[in-house]
């Protein structure tokens, strides 16, 4: 009877979304939200302010994505948003840092927050891996180089599946590379792009082949 119900009790968390290691849904989320707010207005380091952490986890989660790629984890806030929702959706999140430290911050971030599970965190110069990456993937939040941010949409916007979502940070200023990017979207034949300026960087939210009425409102 032990051995019975020791098993029952492995397939019933093996049941829950994709949450894993004796965690229920709602013991994931009390310990998530309890990290973010402990760490609340210390996401410095090129990390991303919590309004558009939010709203990368609101994308996944409503449109079920499970196949995400980061380029540019800092120390991993986005990441953690990002996670969060995958864990949710039964994905799990790539997330390219090619700063040592940053990386093992991050590593160590994601842990504490209970999520390591659903990040495939890889130390890599992003130039040479993000070419490599295998398809299909359905969600992209892109926040490292600005110069190189038309290279990863051409990369990455072939391998990206109808419906899925191409986002990227900080295109509301002047930095190198920006307009360039901008100007790349907006050539995309099969495209809708916002933009997000909530939180003044600037979010952009291109959803490929949207469903009209439906996505990319």
């Amino acid at each position: 009877m032990l051995k019975l119900a020791l098993a029952l009790s492995v397939m019933s968390i093996a049941g829950l979304g994709g949450i894993v290691q004796g965690q229920t849904p709602a013991e994931l989320d009390k310990r998530v939200q309890a990290f973010l707010e402990s760490r609340r207005g210390t996401w410095h380091d090129l990390n991303v302010p919590e309004v558009d952490g939010r709203t990368l986890h609101d994308l996944i989660l409503r449109n079920k994505y499970r196949h995400a790629v980061e380029i540019g984890t800092s120390t991993g806030h986005s990441g953690i948003w990002m996670a969060w929702a995958l864990a949710k959706t039964g994905g799990k999140l790539i997330t390219i840092e090619i700063d040592p430290e940053r990386h093992r911050t991050a590593l160590a971030n994601f842990r504490e927050a209970g999520l390591a599970d659903y990040v495939d965190a890889r130390l890599a110069d992003a130039h040479e891996l993000v070419p490599k990456l295998e398809g299909p993937i359905d969600f992209v939040f892109s926040d490292a180089d600005k110069e190189w941010y038309t290279n990863y949409l051409r990369a990455l916007w072939p391998k990206l599946a109808p419906g899925g979502c191409f986002t990227a940070h900080n295109v509301s200023g002047r930095m190198r590379g920006i307009g360039e990017f901008l100007e790349a979207l907006e050539r995309l034949p099969d495209a809708k792009t916002t933009i997000d300026r909530r939180s003044g960087a600037g979010l952009s939210i291109t959803y490929k082949n949207p469903a009209p009425g439906e996505r990319g409102s």
